[in-house]
């Protein structure tokens, strides 16, 4: 169930692009309760066109950028493919990091368990992922992390970290629960070109100030 949303943080609008704050447990999909529904109604245009380019996992908030035409959807799609588009993660994982490392797998996604898993070997529907991580600070066991995405995989953050024994803080679907928390991923910077003028794009943005991300000076 989704949960009441009375205010959408919008970052940016023109007649391209808009950028905004998802809410945790919001879809990023176009469907009853998603995010497009929800800007919709804080526009108050019920007709408004808002294309979603890029997803994250329902659990997830932060920066997303949505199109507002087919134009502009198609070419921040080709950036996406081709590697043009960055997003960037803060993460609150159990254990201790190390102070940076790239992390490189073969993931294998079961859609029937709807679940993500660690393959040994390549194979048919087996994709390399890969991210980069750098350790911004520890504290009662946690360490916060700033990820890089150079793959886009589902659940591609919350499995890498938890096949090595890092799951993340609120994880419940790689991990035995734990905390007493929503899952601690965040989308905490989006950079790219703008899809029409070309002109570099940037917007970052922090966690709410809850448990466990105020263990940290953010």
């Amino acid at each position: 169930m989704a949960p009441e949303v009375k205010n959408m943080e919008i970052l940016y609008q023109d007649a391209e692009i808009l950028v905004c704050l998802k809410p945790p447990r919001v879809l990023s999909t176009d469907e009853p309760g998603g995010l497009p529904e929800l800007l919709r109604a804080a526009l108050g245009d019920a007709a408004a066109e808002l294309r979603t380019v890029h997803r994250l996992d329902r659990v997830v908030g932060g920066v997303m950028v949505l199109a507002r035409n087919a134009r502009s959807a198609s070419v921040l799609s080709r950036a996406i493919r081709e590697g043009a588009f960055q997003k960037e993660y803060l993460a609150v994982v159990h254990g201790e990091t190390e102070a940076e490392a790239e992390l490189r797998d073969l993931l294998y996604r079961d859609k029937a368990r709807k679940m993500t898993f660690v393959a040994q070997e390549a194979g048919k529907g087996i994709q390399e992922a890969v991210l980069r991580y750098e350790t911004l600070g520890r504290s009662g066991g946690l360490s916060l992390v700033r990820v890089a995405l150079l793959t886009g995989r589902t659940h591609q953050i919350r499995v890498q970290f938890s096949s090595r024994g890092l799951p993340l803080a609120g994880e419940r679907k790689y991990c035995e629960p734990r905390d007493d928390c929503g899952l601690a991923l965040w989308s905490h910077r989006l950079r790219f070109a703008h899809p029409l003028s070309g002109e570099p794009m940037d917007f970052c943005a922090m966690p709410p100030a809850a448990f466990p991300w105020e263990l940290f000076s953010l």
